[in-house]
């Protein structure tokens, strides 16, 4: 799978004010500072958190998301130790984009167009990601049937779906073409990469890999060892040569499950950072039967968690495993009285921890996890959308060491009976805080690539259009910012702030098209931001695309009041 890269070049007005001369003056006179400078540079976001976020779905009796709790309903704890909730929020699920300016007379080189609304701008984008590496046949084929089906009758016109897979071999990017989503579907297939469980002497999976090297038991081993005697017909004198069979299976399968654990990690990863670039509610379904995790892959869990939680990507969990019973594998039993009850015992404990990792991504993100259903289609149908209602609870560690320990979460609901909770289970502690710069990037980008409307500073915006030619076209952006809204630092005889200005337009699957970013450092006399700015700063954007169905999304932010608005709109350029 590709990893996806977005870089929006910025048009930048220098930050914050300079503090005025104090040496002698020159010779000649020096010249006045400039209200606004300009200055051309390109800037790429960066994600670092100072607050941990904890998102909580709480469901009643029924199963529905419960959406009237407030902060005062919740307590939180860090390591058994409560915090204070620094920021609260309900969050429901995404409705539709709005969109801005009119319609307007058919375009013309001499005369531009306003744009007019445009139909169907998605707002919902859905990735099935199959397990293919780790689920058998019949698990995968009964998934993909179940996925062809609500692809079939369950996608809006508004939603965009895609095709992934943890082998990272086949992938079908956001679409609402339905027939390349079967084409997709169509091709799946199980690929393990290291044939992991299939050796049958010794019986060795990853699970008895870590039982047998990374926690010593002695009880597993033997197991081992003696079905090492009973495949092998070793004489019963040779236990020694048995076990040292067994350890070497153990350590070559632990290094192989290994491998397949964090090929599965890495492309949730890529597929999670690819949808925090998508301008609406964002679904990753996880379809698959588990797989072990072990303590070395909690930091990469935890990276996860981070990222989706910061990019609002939900990732639900599917057990294609169905209504699972602990029933030994026929083809795997062999005719040790001795070995078949312990290999049974370890596969019932395999298949309790595979399915921890689901539950954990599904949690840590405030999503569902479906298990223990044969009801495939109702799973994806409960899947598919977001919980009506999710609290999002931030809090900033005291005393926090930056030294990447595993910090446990527990949050708990005061005098509220009745109710289901699920939340964020624990984080990694950082090795070491963001500045202002990286907290100012992250927030940008992350209100770029949601959809909520924000209006801390009044904004007004207007788009406009021209064709250039039969397949070429330019999109003019207009933005007015109320400035005497904002809190200027004051510097001599100077009212200082600076202004971020980030626009960023999307083609109608959603993916990321073309973005400005303006920076505009304001060192005003009060005179300029009485009279000439009373009526607002006009700020102008173009993007140079082909004609076609764009949304656009507006976000403004001040470094001094550290104030936020962001904005959505559409255009539809006709061919």
């Amino acid at each position: 799978m590709k990893r996806s890269r977005y870089r929006v070049m910025a048009l930048t007005i220098f930050g914050a004010c300079a503090a005025l001369p104090q040496t002698a003056p020159p010779p000649t006179p020096a010249k006045p500072p400039a209200e606004m400078v300009t200055h051309d540079e390109p800037a790429m976001f960066k994600a670092r958190v100072n607050l941990v976020m904890v998102p909580v779905v709480v469901r009643d009796r029924q199963g529905k998301a419960v959406g009237s709790l407030k902060q005062e309903d919740f307590q939180l704890f860090d390591k058994g130790k409560p915090q204070f909730i620094a920021r609260f929020s309900v969050e429901k699920a995404a409705g539709r984009l709005h969109t801005a300016g009119t319609a307007a007379p058919a375009p013309s080189p001499d005369k531009p167009s306003e744009d007019k609304p445009a139909a169907d701008l998605p707002d919902r984008f859905i990735a099935y990601l199959f397990d293919d590496v780790h689920m058998k046949f019949g698990d995968l084929a009964r998934a993909r049937d179940a996925a062809g089906r609500h692809i079939d009758s369950a996608l809006r016109t508004t939603d965009r779906a895609a095709i992934y897979m943890t082998s990272g071999q086949t992938a079908q990017d956001f679409t609402d073409d339905r027939a390349l989503l079967h084409a997709a579907l169509a091709k799946l297939r199980m690929r393990p990469v290291t044939g992991q469980g299939s050796r049958n002497c010794p019986n060795m999976t990853y699970y008895m890999a870590d039982q047998i090297v990374n926690r010593n038991d002695p009880t597993v081993l033997d197991a081992a060892a003696q079905d090492v005697i009973s495949c092998q017909r070793l004489a019963s004198n040779q236990y020694q040569m048995a076990q040292q069979i067994a350890q070497q299976a153990a350590r070559q399968e632990l290094a192989l499950g290994d491998h397949e654990t964090r090929l599965a990690m890495g492309v949730i990863k890529e597929l999670v950072r690819r949808m925090a670039a998508m301008p609406g509610q964002r679904t990753i379904i996880l379809v698959s039967s588990g797989f072990v995790t072990l303590p070395e892959h909690s930091t990469e869990k935890t990276e996860i968690l981070d990222r989706a939680i910061r990019s609002s990507v939900l990732i639900n969990s599917l057990d294609a495993r169905g209504l699972y019973t602990d029933m030994p594998d026929i083809a795997r039993q062999t005719s040790n009285v001795i070995t078949e009850p312990i290999l049974q015992q370890m596969e019932r404990a395999a298949s309790r921890a595979q399915a921890d990792v689901m539950a954990e991504l599904a949690a840590g993100t405030g999503a569902t996890f479906v298990q223990n259903s044969n009801d495939l289609d109702a799973g994806f149908a409960r899947l598919a959308s977001a919980p009506e209602y999710y609290y999002l609870l931030s809090f900033s560690p005291q005393n926090l060491k930056m030294d990447g320990s595993f910090h446990a979460l527990k949050v708990i609901l005061k005098n509220v009976k009745g109710v289901n909770i699920g939340a964020r289970t624990g984080y990694y502690a950082p090795r070491h805080l963001e500045n202002a710069i990286e907290t100012a990037r992250r927030e940008i980008e992350e209100a770029l690539f949601s959809r909520e409307e924000m209006s801390d500073i009044p904004v007004e915006i207007h788009t406009q259009f021209f064709k250039s030619g039969d397949n070429a076209a330019r999109v003019s952006l207009i933005v007015k910012v109320q400035v005497n809204h904002l809190k200027f630092r004051k510097e001599a005889d100077r009212n200082c702030d600076e202004l971020t200005v980030v626009a960023g337009l999307f083609d109608r699957n959603g993916v990321y098209a073309a973005g400005t970013q303006k920076k505009i450092e304001m060192r005003l006399k009060d005179e300029t931001l009485e009279k000439r700015l009373d009526g607002g700063l006009t700020i102008r954007s173009s993007f140079d695309v082909k004609p076609g169905t764009y949304s656009i999304r507006l976000v403004v932010r001040d470094v001094e009041g550290q104030l936020m608005s962001a904005r959505n709109g559409a255009v539809e350029i006709p061919y």
